[in-house]
């Protein structure tokens, strides 16, 4: 399991070629990349992703437990970035390993629902008009309930 939160940008095809290598007797590996999207109005300059170093590795290593617990993994990957990232950034990454898809698919799925609407991160869009905190989203949370 490694969980990495960086500011740095990532190489995601290197990163899931890494992961990918170090999987022995897995049968399917899952990755899912999410990236900034710019608003409907096409006005978004940028989001600002804050974190409380330490804390923030700290809760996303346990919610990679939690679905290792829960499913078969052989293993878990996050990296999620901070700062200032602009429409078409990568903002962050799950992969996740196992021995059987679907369990390789719902763990990617519980971690990002988790990372959407629970990971300690704090995002605030600036738009020309000036800048927002993003609020949760309904929808979100209900993605997350599903998981119990």
């Amino acid at each position: 399991m490694r969980i990495k939160v960086q500011k740095a940008p990532f190489d995601l095809g290197g990163e899931v070629n890494a992961f990918t290598a170090r999987q022995n007797n897995m049968g399917a590996v899952v990755t899912f990349t999410g990236i900034v999207r710019d608003l409907e109005a096409g006005r978004l300059e940028a989001m600002e992703i804050e974190h409380y170093p330490g804390m923030t590795e700290k809760a996303l290593g346990q919610i990679a437990r939690d679905a290792t617990d829960r499913w078969s993994l052989g293993d878990v990957l996050i990296i999620h970035r901070f700062g200032r990232l602009t429409p078409q950034d990568m903002i962050m990454m799950v992969a996740t390993s196992a021995p059987h898809r679907a369990d390789a698919f719902q763990a990617a799925d519980f971690l990002m629902d988790y990372l959407k609407s629970r990971a300690p991160f704090w995002k605030k869009e600036v738009t020309d008009a000036g800048a927002d905190w993003v609020e949760a989203r309904q929808a979100d949370e209900a993605a997350l309930d599903r998981w119990g």
